[in-house]
């Protein structure tokens, strides 16, 4: 009888144990294993960094604050109430250009600290539009965060004005995407038009111009075969200019852009969706962005790469 206490408190020890055993958190090696991005998973989110880095660089496309068409004659320019363009930042006499036969001469304003492609500049200059080889010349105010220059567009002239503290820059949200799935990274063809052919593509500012169309690539989906004819910008790629039945159903409603690689020797060439963009005028409305022709209008709801864009309240 004098054993009875030790065996309770042996068979109440052996109790609390395995209830301690039974309450103790379980772990799984499910549990334990840290996601490992594939190779394809890593591409799609350097792309999307890349792009979110560019777009808020301080003379990105979020930086537009203005775009001031500039017909024959004289145009003061500031963001002084006495100006014919007035500027919404900047200094208050940027100063005045003229128009002229196809030459525009800039005069900087006389208490304005400008520069003129970086260096600095007091007296007359003639500007070069987006149109000249070199490029457009660019004048610098506000100790650089500001820049003008001047574009061409359907035979007429427009300052394009930009500024690092736009509010469509200083108040950006975030670009939402649909998740990346590596079924809308597809295989196409490349189908190549004669040497020289064009391709009108209309803007949404009203204008017109014709577009080097080297060639339309054709890709299958589900089925059926889907055509996009491309645009050659000289920049090593190809460039589409595309509609689908997501536009104003969760994508920018007025189309978006795709750059792929050019075709390989075989006439192939690769069709990433999933890095398929908006526009620039999905967040300014200074741009001047082409549409997509009819041709590249397609019958095909593609939820990849980016949905539309929601500014916030402030921008």
């Amino acid at each position: 009888m004098r054993q009875l206490p030790s065996l309770l408190l042996l068979t109440t020890t052996l109790v609390l144990l395995a209830a301690c055993q039974r309450s103790a958190p379980t772990t799984s090696q499910d549990a334990m294993t840290v996601h490992t991005p594939t190779p394809f998973e890593q591409a799609e989110q350097q792309w999307r960094q890349t792009r979110h880095d560019k777009l808020l660089e301080p003379d990105g496309w979020t930086s537009l604050i203005g775009l001031h068409w500039l017909d024959p004659g004289s145009h003061y320019i500031g963001s002084g109430a006495d100006n014919g363009i007035r500027l919404s930042m900047g200094p208050a006499q940027l100063g005045m250009v003229d128009v002229h036969d196809k030459q525009l001469r800039f005069v900087p304003g006389k208490d304005a600290a400008l520069t003129l492609d970086g260096q600095p500049f007091a007296k007359p200059a003639l500007l070069r539009s987006d149109m000249a080889e070199q490029g457009p010349s660019v004048i610098g105010f506000d100790d650089g965060k500001g820049e003008a220059m001047v574009i061409e567009r359907g035979g007429r002239y427009a300052l394009r004005v930009k500024h690092a503290e736009a509010p469509t820059r200083t108040g950006f949200t975030r670009i939402d995407y649909w998740p990346a799935d590596p079924a809308w990274k597809i295989e196409g063809r490349f189908l190549p038009h004669p040497p020289g052919h064009t391709l009108e593509i209309a803007s949404i500012i009203g204008t017109t111009e014709p577009a080097m169309n080297p060639g339309v690539v054709e890709f299958n989906r589900d089925g059926k075969d889907y055509r996009i004819e491309a645009i050659d910008e000289g920049e090593g790629t190809l460039f589409l200019v595309f509609a689908d039945r997501t536009n104003g159903h969760g994508s920018y409603g007025a189309g978006r852009f795709l750059d792929i690689p050019k075709p390989d020797a075989n006439g192939k060439v690769m069709i990433d969706f999933n890095q398929s963009r908006n526009p620039p005028c999905a967040f300014t409305a200074f741009a001047t962005c082409p549409l997509p022709p009819p041709e590249n209008r397609l019958d095909l709801a593609i939820p990849a790469g980016e949905k539309a864009y929601h500014a916030s309240r402030q921008a």
